[in-house]
């Protein structure tokens, strides 16, 4: 499956498709122009109108896997985006069963419309006028979530994309026990760009998976490294490696992971899933059946961001989870909040009643570290102890660790 947007640069006069073939793609024109011209009967062409940037060609095509309706050629050097029919397929059968079913007729309907009529194209005001579909494009973020997703491949095959490793700690011992690994994008003319804005768009794109199989695989090679250079030897660090519902749709998720880990030599053990409340309500029996074959083989699972989804006593039952992640919102909270204490100290028996490691995340001040370790809090997280870094700059800190530093 092709998972991306790619960028395509088109010369003036080349024939960007050509009515009555399939359409396997459409095109965002990002710069340019290109005229549509209609091939009628006897060989006649007529020009029926011109597109430029903003603008979107060849859409009809991949909606109702039809042939296309016109021919368009590129009047002026361009550049597109390709939305490709098999992206937009996979995007088409997730959308709400209303939506799609809205679009396909009316697409339908606007074919059999333009087969019947009897009066001639022009007067149907075919095709319809680009600043309708500027305003299209100008009040939704379809366009700037494309470039983001086309953007992000390409910084992914250059590696501008990086691993930061957040320390966690043990909050009994004050040692460090093991990391989040943190996905980065530094953009070479945008400079850093916030995972809140990517994330969600390569979740949407489906580029989540390619991310997501690298980012193991970094990762895990990153820990044997940090473990070596740090000098512990002795004993074994974890990572924790975020996934999402896309990831356990994939048919191949549960191979790449076992190839992965075994290609790192790390010991499965330390390696944490960490996934969230609403990829357990989403995808139930999948996610069932593919987490018990990762815990079979010795990995962890965790539930992040514990306590802002679904939360629900019946799947901590249900799923094969070993760890719970408290949200940062409520740690930041609880010394000023009773709710937000009561919510922590909850989450904490919860956990020691069912057997399961707590960690705490977001903790920004040595007060919230004391009294998470008084409540018997297993691990934390967080600023207090040490900000995300870079694979050099967190194997130093580990080595130089001090466990009673912080406490």
């Amino acid at each position: 499956m092709n998972f991306s947007n790619e960028k395509k640069s088109i010369k003036a006069g080349d024939i960007i498709m050509r009515q009555g073939e399939p359409g396997h793609a459409a095109y965002i024109i990002e710069s340019g122009r290109v005229e549509i011209v209609l091939e009628q009967p006897g060989g006649k062409a007529q020009s029926v109108g011109t597109r430029g940037a903003g603008t979107i060609i060849g859409e009809m095509a991949i909606v109702d896997n039809a042939p296309r309706t016109a021919t368009v050629r590129a009047i002026e050097d361009c550049e597109l985006l390709e939305i490709t029919a098999d992206d937009f397929g996979r995007r088409l059968n997730a959308a709400d069963p209303v939506l799609k079913m809205t679009t396909q007729v009316i697409l339908t309907r606007y074919r059999d419309m333009l087969t019947r009529a009897d009066i001639s194209r022009d007067s149907l005001n075919w095709p319809p006028p680009e600043s309708l579909e500027l305003d299209y494009a100008q009040s939704s973020d379809a366009l700037a979530n494309i470039k983001i997703a086309n953007e992000f491949k390409e910084a992914l095959n250059h590696d501008e994309i990086s691993l930061h490793y957040q320390p966690i700690i043990n909050l009994q011992t004050g040692e460090v026990a093991g990391f989040e690994a943190l996905m980065r994008w530094f953009h070479p003319e945008k400079g850093f760009i916030s995972p809140g804005i990517f994330i969600p768009v390569i979740e949407e794109s489906g580029l989540i998976v390619l991310a997501s199989r690298w980012a193991l695989r970094e990762a895990c090679l990153a820990l044997k490294r940090i473990e070596n250079r740090a000098g512990y030897l002795d004993r074994k660090l974890f990572m924790g490696v975020n996934f999402s519902s896309h990831d356990f749709a994939s048919e191949d998720f549960v191979d790449g992971v076992y190839t992965t880990i075994s290609e790192s030599d790390v010991d499965p053990s330390q390696v944490h899933l960490e996934i969230t409340e609403r990829l357990l309500i989403h995808q139930p029996d999948n996610a069932k059946e593919t987490l018990e074959m990762c815990r079979k083989a010795g990995m962890s699972i965790a539930i992040d961001d514990f306590g802002t989804g679904y939360s629900s006593l019946s799947y901590l039952h249900y799923f094969p989870i070993d760890t719970l992640k408290i949200d940062q919102s409520f740690v930041r909270d609880m010394t000023k909040n009773d709710a937000s204490l009561e919510l922590v100290k909850s989450i904490i028996s919860l956990g020691k009643n069912m057997k399961m490691k707590v960690i705490a995340e977001g903790v920004e001040h040595k007060e919230e570290g004391l009294l998470l370790r008084d409540l018997g809090c297993d691990l934390a997280q967080g600023y207090y102890f040490a900000r995300p870094a870079a694979e050099k700059d967190v194997t130093e800190l580990v080595k130089n660790w001090d466990p009673a530093e912080k406490f």
